[in-house]
């Protein structure tokens, strides 16, 4: 999905950044020359990329023009590639091939993460994460949205019920090509805050892509349904607060040598 909101993503840049951190703290990666961020968004992860690797060269790679466009602005010393990460092929092999929350987006795994194994070069790493919390309320009320009313038609082709697959899936995918493998999952609890923040939260991400597949007045109708749901899902808590756990997939694995 090309056409995102960067300001709307944005708004849990801390939430969505844990993670990404946690991810990138778990490659053992001393000395890379060259680090792919693959699925980079807004680059928001440039900085911290700069702070572990300085030495590297760091390319960014989003089929968003949106994202690549705050990126840019953001961090001119970085380069930055506009295009469809399920196809594009780095010019040389890669040190580190890094993506946070963008895989998920993409079919196939079983070709697809074999194949981002080969792009590294020996010795080389791949770190991904992916959300996989999509039985819980936050997305599984998508679903009930979109089979409940007029626009059924219009957005069951895009529907995607289980982008992810569990991590043992992953495991035989990847334990033959790769000579260390590790897979877990974390749960974190998001503590948000402000009117219906789980809404805001996916309307940022897995909701976008419905939202723009409509017109007036059946958008706003769609996304106040949508709203309605989640934020029954989710109470506020006394203090205000509203409890989003969200559960997310990681991978670490290294090419052979």
């Amino acid at each position: 999905m090309s056409n995102w909101d960067p300001t709307q993503y944005l708004k849990f840049a801390g939430e969505r950044l844990r993670p990404a951190l946690d991810l990138l703290a778990r490659v053992p990666a001393a000395a890379p020359r060259h680090v792919v961020d693959l699925g980079c968004g807004a680059g928001n992860l440039a900085p911290m990329f700069r702070q572990r690797w300085p030495q590297a060269s760091l390319v960014g790679v989003d089929g968003s023009p949106q994202m690549l466009a705050r990126a840019r602005a953001d961090h001119p010393d970085v380069t930055f590639v506009q295009a469809d990460f399920a196809t594009w092929r780095p010019a040389q092999p890669v040190d580190v091939l890094y993506s946070n929350a963008a895989l998920h987006w993409l079919d196939d795994h079983a070709t697809l993460f074999p194949s981002l194994l080969r792009q590294l070069a020996p010795g080389g790493w791949l770190a991904i994460q992916m959300p996989r919390n999509f039985d819980a309320p936050s997305h599984s009320t998508v679903i009930d949205t979109i089979e409940d009313g007029p626009w059924r038609t219009t957005l069951l082709p895009l529907l995607r019920r289980r982008p992810v697959d569990p991590p043992h899936v992953y495991w035989r995918l990847l334990r033959d090509h790769a000579a260390t493998l590790d897979i877990w999952e974390v749960e974190y609890l998001q503590v948000l805050k402000g009117e219906n923040p789980v809404a805001e939260f996916v309307k940022g991400s897995w909701l976008k892509q419905f939202l723009t597949r409509l017109e007036e007045p059946e958008r706003s109708t769609f996304e106040a349904d949508y709203r309605a749901r989640v934020a029954a899902a989710y109470p506020v808590e006394a203090d205000g607060s509203t409890l989003f756990p969200f559960r997310r997939l990681f991978i670490v694995a290294q090419r052979g040598a």
